[in-house]
């Protein structure tokens, strides 16, 4: 179940390459979720790993 609301979150992932050639990522739905990355693939890692971390952070609370 868990995997299943990342992939669908990480469906949602909007990328774009910034000024300076890193690549920027956010999901909507979470706006505290975003991350920067030298390459889109790292930048999609990241973000992932974030999203992971921010909803494992939200499911823990009481």
């Amino acid at each position: 179940m868990f995997s299943a609301l990342v992939e669908a979150a990480m469906e949602r992932a909007r990328y774009r390459q910034l000024e300076d050639g890193t690549y920027y990522g956010e999901i909507e739905v979470y706006p505290e979720v975003y991350a920067t990355g030298r390459t889109l693939e790292e930048c999609r890692q990241e973000l992932e790993e974030i999203l992971i971390e921010w909803l494992q952070d939200r499911l823990s609370r009481p």
